[in-house]
């Protein structure tokens, strides 16, 4: 007869389940900030859009410019993982859901409210979506990552010659059904990639830095496909 020590097997489903239950709140972590950024900026776009005032003073001289590339500047210069402490990456955080949602305060004057409702429950169930799939894949899509990346550097590229060149309606369509389907490539990828970097070894504060790093990612993935999808309708009109 073969001797069994329960024990040792018990102690693996433990860990297993220990382990389970700190990805499981390492995720849920980084979906709740990646909320409450797209929170604070929709809140701030209709707080702006809502004051002629705010929307002169910030949006129409060059300061627009600032405001439009501030995000860019903050996330390039002011939100490094590596180095910075959580809590500062939160103040960094937040404070790029606040430019964006002024920089989008002017969708309210060129959508209508319902486009912008239907837009933005339709990139939820998207993004959701896509998100499950990247969480529940097996398959690696780290190539799927890198040929979405390179997507939206010719979606850049497409953008600027539309802007300086074509100047067509139907090209800045196209434009947007690539960068849905490059930015819907990028938030499973995204996903992917933070359920397998997650470890309970590395502590709560570097387990914080990297829910912040993840909670930017997808933000940044939802605004896109959002703010696309809304072009797409105002297209089609």
């Amino acid at each position: 007869m073969n001797n069994v020590n329960p024990d040792r097997f018990s102690g693996v489903n433990s860990s297993a389940v220990s382990y389970d239950a700190g990805l499981k709140a390492h995720m849920n972590r980084v979906y709740a900030r990646m909320s409450l950024g797209v929170l604070v900026s929709a809140l701030v776009s209709f707080f702006v859009a809502s004051s002629p005032e705010l929307m002169k003073l910030l949006l129409s001289g060059p300061q627009a410019y600032v405001i439009m590339f501030a995000p860019i500047a903050v996330i390039w210069f002011g939100f490094n993982p590596a180095r910075m402490s959580a809590n500062t990456l939160r103040l960094s955080f937040l404070g790029v859901s606040v430019l964006y949602g002024i920089s989008f305060s002017t969708i309210f004057y060129a959508y209508q409210i319902g486009d912008i409702s239907r837009a933005f429950l339709l990139a939820t169930i998207m993004f959701s979506g896509l998100s499950i799939f990247g969480y529940s894949s097996k398959r690696d899509l780290s190539a799927l990552g890198t040929f979405c990346i390179m997507g939206v550097f010719g979606v850049l590229a497409m953008g600027i010659m539309n802007m300086f060149f074509f100047k067509s309606a139907g090209f800045a369509d196209l434009i947007s059904i690539v960068s849905i389907l490059a930015f819907s490539g990028i938030t499973a990828w995204e996903t992917q990639n933070m359920k397998r970097s997650y470890s309970a070894g590395y502590g709560d504060e570097a387990n914080s830095r990297l829910a912040w790093s993840g909670a930017l990612s997808l933000y940044i993935s939802f605004i896109a496909i959002f703010m696309n999808l809304l072009q797409l309708m105002r297209g089609g009109d």
